[in-house]
């Protein structure tokens, strides 16, 4: 027997549409096909789902284009074949495209939802992480606590204005050394981003830290930045410059020419 009036006869059994000649003959192929009993179990499970959901039809639209689609399959089969589908079909065409789709819809809702809790938990933990770091630079009375507010900008992936702003006033104007090499080295993870880039470079005429100097100058070396030729020339020509920054400045020159 052809699968598909097997299905609907096995559709029409789950029904109790049967008559008596067809209810034994499907018995008899169900005892003797193991396929025939597998097909019967599946088409029972569907059912059986769409009774516990209630009695679903196909929403608006739907049977006229799964009417369309089986019409175009029709045409590709020999001339004379006739495709035959009982109402029952219809109702499990529904409800399988309404389970999937409600699946679908649902894990997509839960998962922005999830994504959108996510970011907003990572972007209180950003602001909770600024504001810590931008109270420890500003606290006067403690070197070290300026030190661990600028370390923790080491901990952020991306600095906005806020951030860039507070580590180039420390870098150029704390009254300590180590707090100013703490606020370069945080400066330098973010080297790529062009206002920090410019920063750096006009950090260059107003250090006078000789140590700063020279670890300023090491970076934009490092970064193969040739515009601060000429400030390097200026830091050589300024009687006040120590030897061992001009030496670097000699350097930096070298190997950016």
């Amino acid at each position: 027997m052809e699968k598909e009036k097997l299905e609907s006869l096995l559709i029409d059994l789950i029904d109790g549409n049967l008559d008596a000649k067809s209810l034994q003959e499907v018995e008899r192929i169900l005892a003797a096909d193991a396929d025939a009993r597998l097909m019967f179990e599946q088409l029972k499970r569907v059912t059986s789902a769409m009774t516990r959901a209630s009695e679903l039809e196909p929403p608006s639209g739907m049977k006229g284009a799964f009417l369309n689609m089986i019409e175009d399959e029709s045409q590709l089969q020999s001339p004379g074949k006739q495709v035959s589908f009982q109402p029952a079909m219809f109702r499990i065409a529904a409800a399988v495209a309404l389970v999937l789709s409600g699946v679908a819809i649902g894990y997509w809702v839960n998962r922005n939802q999830q994504q959108e809790n996510e970011m907003a938990l990572l972007r209180r933990e950003m602001e909770a992480t600024k504001q810590l770091m931008l109270a420890m630079m500003e606290n006067p009375q403690s070197a070290s606590k300026r030190i661990q507010g600028v370390n923790v900008a080491l901990t952020i992936s991306s600095a906005d204005d806020e951030v860039v702003t507070a580590l180039v006033n420390t870098m150029n104007t704390d009254a300590n050394t180590n707090v100013r090499l703490a606020a370069l080295e945080a400066l330098s993870r973010f080297q790529d981003e062009p206002a920090v880039r410019q920063a750096l470079i006009h950090s260059l005429d107003t250090q006078k830290d000789p140590v700063v100097q020279i670890a300023l100058i090491q970076l934009l070396v490092k970064m193969k930045e040739k515009g601060v030729v000429n400030g390097l020339e200026r830091i050589i020509n300024d009687s006040t410059t120590i030897t061992p920054v001009k030496d670097e400045a000699y350097t930096g020159i070298l190997r950016l020419s």
